[in-house]
């Protein structure tokens, strides 16, 4: 039986630089695949001899979807066969998106009839909702480049040794002046904390550096709230992993996403290792 990553999500939003990405991790990759050749696919890849240990399908708007809900129900057959399948969505605003369409000068696959660009792009966004709504991750790749988003795809589905099944855990410190990320399930408000922001030799500095840390784990709160936050993590990793979750993004959050929510979000980390997992951790604006 072989492992399967359905790619969806709107066009523009990094659908082929995703794929090309797991064609490197050495997933065998079929672009464009329509709704009703999705179990047929799941048959050759399974049948005995083949060497598709792992397939990556891309699916889109417009053409494969044949009708109303036929690729969700292509992709539930599709559970039911395969050794594991997991549904990353691609999404961005519309106005980064409409900016990629000048950029490139393509056409959009919904345009014509009299829409708009604009209106091209919110007609797929309304499409695409239930295929969100089922997908294990969802990536915003708004203010992603190409790098970040390469390293993102990495992060989910390169070879770390997890076990197959085993649920992924992301840790993500941010500044909420910069905007909240989209692609999270859980939100950690760490800003109650006293800011190292207004202690001038800690300003130049940042959450990874020793007297940060040492300097936001002394205040009298911190430990408390970790030890919450442990107990939450307690209850709710294996309620995720008991309802088939793969994915859980946790993001911690402060002014300005360079001191308070670095530090606490590598003691989640931490805390998260003391439970068996193993999290990957980024920092989104540690560098602003």
């Amino acid at each position: 039986m072989s492992d399967f990553v359905v790619i969806a999500g709107l066009s523009g939003a990094g659908r082929s630089q995703a794929a090309a990405v797991l064609e490197d991790l050495g997933w065998f990759v079929i672009d464009n695949v329509p709704a009703a050749l999705i179990p047929k696919v799941a048959e050759l890849a399974g049948a005995q001899g083949t060497p598709f240990g792992r397939v990556a399908l891309v699916v889109r708007a417009g053409g494969p979807d044949g009708g109303e809900g036929e690729t969700e129900a292509a992709l539930d057959a599709l559970g039911e066969t395969a050794s594991s399948v997991r549904t990353i969505f691609l999404e961005a605003g519309t106005d980064a998106l409409v900016r990629r369409y000048e950029d490139t000068r393509r056409r959009h696959p919904l345009a014509g009839g009299g829409l708009s660009l604009a209106e091209a792009i919110e007609a797929e966004r309304a499409l695409l909702h239930p295929l969100k709504e089922r997908a294990d991750v969802v990536v915003d790749t708004t203010d992603l480049n190409v790098h970040q988003l390469r390293a993102r795809i990495v992060e989910l589905f390169g070879d770390d040794g997890a076990a197959p099944g085993a649920m992924r855990v992301n840790v993500v410190s941010f500044g909420y002046k910069h905007g909240l990320p989209l692609d999270v399930d859980l939100v950690l408000d760490c800003r109650f904390l006293p800011n190292p922001h207004w202690v001038e030799e800690l300003r130049p500095l940042t959450g990874l550096d020793d007297a940060v840390r040492d300097y936001v784990l002394a205040q009298p709160d911190a430990g408390a709230f970790l030890e919450r936050v442990d107990g939450l993590l307690e209850l709710l990793l294996p309620a995720y992993a008991r309802e088939g979750r793969t994915y859980l993004a946790i993001a911690v959050g402060c002014t300005g996403g360079r001191h308070r929510s670095v530090v606490v979000a590598e003691e989640i980390a931490d805390l998260l290792r003391g439970h068996g997992y193993e999290p990957t951790v980024a920092h989104r604006d540690v560098a602003r």
